[in-house]
């Protein structure tokens, strides 16, 4: 199944292709603050600590935690936004590495009264961005919950070892990414030079795999995928690698799985 942030080599395969079939609820807005002069939008529900924090993957918005969000403001603090560029957020000119979405986000945080610590969940690209928040602001954090990250050395990988599949990819995300996904999308490595991998995270961390893939990722793209996949436990120190089955949106195929994962972390944190 393609959808806008289809797996993490092609976060927004024809966008929109099947949005009837995966449209999700509206997230009301709770707030806007502006993260370097830009009006950005979000969602604040609940009380108490940690601050669960949803970052979404590349083309997503806020609005694809609704299911999560529901289910979770009654007994927690949960956090989701639309990244500048996304939903009731402004366009940007900065620049969309990992290490600037990171910083923008914990911007965002303090503008909004959302106080540390913060278990961090992401989904896709969206997962890099928390692994970066993570290693930038390792005291405010309590823990990571990973869905389907793209690790941060995803593109050049696949490039090298999946040549058949991106040779086919290309195109078409030349034609549906709009400038801010593609910004993204050619900067997801831009940052990796700052942020220290010789030692692990040294964080909680669970991290969600899905087993399903679409009918473009082939088996060099697999193939590809396994080592870098396998690689999150030495970049986190996760103990292991945990099995969903489910396609790339595993927050929205298997809710009570990433629901499961979230609350035993808070309720750790507490």
């Amino acid at each position: 199944m393609l959808t806008n942030s289809s797996r993490p080599f092609l976060p927004a395969i024809c966008a929109g292709l099947l949005l009837t079939l995966t449209a999700c609820a509206t997230l009301s807005q709770t707030g806007s603050a502006r993260v370097n002069g830009d009006p950005v939008s979000y969602s604040y529900f609940g009380g108490g600590s940690p601050v669960i924090v949803l970052q979404s993957g590349l083309g997503d918005g806020r609005n694809t935690w609704s299911g999560i969000v529901e289910n979770l403001r009654n007994d927690h603090a949960v956090f989701a936004f639309d990244r500048p560029g996304y939903g009731a957020s402004a366009t940007t000119t900065r620049p969309r590495d990992p290490c600037t979405v990171a910083s923008e986000t914990h911007e965002l945080l303090q503008a909004a009264g959302a106080k540390p610590p913060y278990l961090l969940v992401g989904h896709s690209l969206g997962g890099l961005y928390q692994y970066a928040f993570a290693r930038m602001y390792p005291g405010e954090v309590s823990g990571l919950v990973l869905l389907d990250p793209t690790h941060p050395r995803h593109w050049e990988t696949l490039q090298r070892e999946a040549p058949q599949t991106t040779a086919k990819a290309i195109p078409i995300m030349k034609l549906v990414f709009n400038r801010l996904e593609q910004q993204e999308f050619d900067q997801m490595s831009a940052c990796n030079a700052r942020l220290d991998v010789s030692l692990p995270l040294g964080l909680p961390t669970r991290i969600l795999i899905s087993t399903h893939f679409d009918a473009l990722e082939g088996p060099d793209f697999q193939r590809a995928l396994a080592p870098l996949r396998e690689d999150w436990r030495r970049l986190t120190g996760a103990a292991a690698l945990q099995t969903v089955d489910t396609g790339h949106y595993i927050h929205r195929e298997a809710p009570a799985v990433v629901l499961k994962a979230i609350r035993e972390y808070a309720e750790a944190s507490r």
